[in-house]
């Protein structure tokens, strides 16, 4: 939540994510940033300050074990103005966790 709010690096993110996933996260975060741009440059408007640090609290999480040395869980994280859903595969791979498959609502 806090790479997509633009208050993490992604960089600090890829020794959990796998190739995929993290390409896929950077996508979307790329995209979040460049809908915030396009709406400032609409309205004229300048861009409310970034916020260092976003309130991000997991109100639910559930882990099932799928199989040896894999896990999903789901997650519902609550923000200031929304609450998401996110789903995640993780997998143990040459002795590290990695998240396989990742789903934010």
């Amino acid at each position: 939540m806090e790479v997509l709010g633009g208050t993490r690096p992604l960089q600090q993110l890829a020794r959990w994510l796998d190739p995929p996933s993290y390409e896929r996260l950077q996508l979307r975060a790329n995209l979040v940033r460049g809908r915030e741009q396009a709406a400032a440059d609409r309205t004229g408007k300048p861009q409310a300050p970034v916020l260092l640090h976003r309130q991000v609290l997991i109100r639910c999480c559930r882990v099932c074990p799928v199989s040896e040395g894999v896990y999903e869980a789901a997650v519902v994280a609550a923000e200031q103005d929304r609450v998401r859903a996110a789903a995640l595969r993780v997998e143990l791979r040459r002795g590290l966790w990695k998240v396989t498959a990742l789903q934010i609502g």
